[in-house]
């Protein structure tokens, strides 16, 4: 099988004009074929024609003297083969030939027939006859050619075309070669710039000047997948560095707290200690991996949702009660409206934690004195959770990045409280994972208000 694109066009394009030249060569072999013969039919009917007047005019010039008046009229009619018959007999004229032409015609009432006789001659003959009746004779007027140099011609039109079809052909091959090669040229640039482009140099982009619209198109959309790729790279690249950062946080205090119980000898209280704080550190490394596993999960489209029936509602009520304890020690008040029973299908763990992780957020950007509430809305085929609070709110140029991984807006406050920055992108995943979205609306010092849609079909 023909792998080379170039060569696979140039067979088509030699194989369409190879078609198109041949039919075109019957086409016209065909119509010059035709013509011919008909303009020999049409020249013998001629012959004919004026033979037949010519002939009465001979009989009275000759006194009745057939023979004779025959024989005039053939000599008259110089450079042509005129045959004249009286009741059967040729008078003038090849005498097989016309009687083969009256032989064949016999039988037809009409007095102007035109005859073709391929028995004859090599390539046969073409024949025109006149009736007509002079005292009580009944004459026949014969022209008749052979066809032979119709076939002549034909036979030169056939070399021709055998020769120039070839031609025109390799011509036609040559020039569809030279045609897809400039065509396809803009490819072999865009390969040579592509072999260049590497994880480091994402940022360059495909140049093809001034190709063809198609071509301008392909080098769009590749660039733009470079854009994309780029976007990736580094996305991925600030994850690594940011989880790397927040893996060595916990890693290095617990490290360090080992280190400094392990120095020297110490009391029971102090081991103590020392341990509560490794297990703190433990645990806070441990949430860490466990979020870092369920987004790796989620990229890689291997999480599946435990898809069940439950009242929304008791699960808004649940997760209020879970967060009381928080927002009570930062004196916090937290109202929650779930109200009435509310059917949902979908995974209840997911949902629950994006409920937690929303109310975990307002509390911890909430000062002490503020109000988070927490609302549950039906509208029509959807299903929102609203969750409000009179925090500081977040700047303007922040919103932007609020879901992307490891952000944070307030980096020291968010470290004090523990947050690592993934808990929005985790809200983000489990809100697409069922067809929903998270939107939110904040002004710095009025607080924030976080709504979650979901379909309920």
């Amino acid at each position: 099988m023909i792998r080379s694109f170039r060569v696979r066009l140039t067979a088509w394009y030699v194989a369409f004009f190879s078609l198109l030249f041949v039919v075109f060569g019957i086409f016209l072999y065909s119509v010059l074929s035709n013509a011919l013969e008909t303009r020999l039919q049409e020249s013998l009917a001629a012959e004919a024609t004026t033979a037949s007047v010519l002939l009465p005019d001979e009989l009275v010039e000759e006194n009745g003297d057939a023979p004779r008046a025959a024989s005039e009229v053939v000599s008259e009619m110089r450079g042509s083969s005129i045959g004249v018959l009286m009741d059967g007999r040729v008078l003038a004229g090849d005498a097989q030939l016309f009687q083969t032409v009256a032989a064949a015609a016999a039988g037809n009432p009409r007095t102007e027939i035109a005859l073709s006789l391929p028995k004859l001659g090599a390539h046969g003959f073409r024949a025109a006859i006149r009736r007509l009746t002079q005292d009580g004779h009944t004459y026949l007027v014969i022209a008749a050619a052979s066809l032979d140099f119709v076939s002549a011609d034909l036979a030169i039109v056939r070399r021709i075309l055998l020769f120039a079809i070839p031609v025109l052909i390799g011509l036609a091959g040559l020039g569809g070669y030279w045609l897809t090669t400039r065509s396809l040229a803009p490819l072999g640039w865009m390969a040579e710039q592509a072999h260049q482009i590497t994880s480091s140099n994402l940022d360059r982009r495909l140049e093809i000047g001034n190709a063809a619209d198609e071509l301008v198109v392909l080098s769009a959309s590749f660039n733009e997948l470079l854009s994309r790729l780029d976007q990736t790279f580094d996305s991925m690249r600030r994850f690594v560095a940011d989880a790397s950062h927040e893996l060595r946080t916990p890693i290095s205090v617990i490290r360090g707290e080992a280190d400094v119980a392990l120095s020297r000898e110490r009391s029971p209280a102090e081991y103590r200690q020392a341990l509560t704080l490794i297990l703190d550190e433990s645990r806070r490394l441990s949430r860490l991996v466990d979020d870092l596993l369920n987004l790796a999960r989620a990229d890689a489209g291997s999480v599946k949702l435990q898809v069940q029936e439950f009242y929304f509602n008791d699960l808004l009520s649940e997760c209020c009660r879970g967060m009381q304890g928080l927002a009570s020690a930062r004196g916090i008040r937290l109202e929650c409206r779930a109200g009435d029973d509310l059917s949902f299908h979908g995974d209840e763990e997911l949902l629950r934690r994006l409920v937690v992780n929303l109310l975990d957020n307002a509390i911890r950007y909430t000062p002490g004195g503020g109000t988070v509430s927490a609302a549950l809305l039906a509208q029509g085929p959807e299903l929102r959770i609203q969750i409000s609070d009179t925090g500081v709110g977040i700047a303007p140029e922040a919103l932007p990045h609020l879901f992307e991984r490891f952000y944070r807006a307030d980096q020291a406050r968010s470290r004090q409280d523990g947050g690592f920055g993934l808990g929005l992108a985790i809200v983000k995943w489990i809100a697409e994972s069922h067809r929903g979205a998270v939107d939110l609306a904040s002004r710095p010092g009025a607080g924030t208000t976080f709504t979650g849609t979901l379909p309920r079909g």
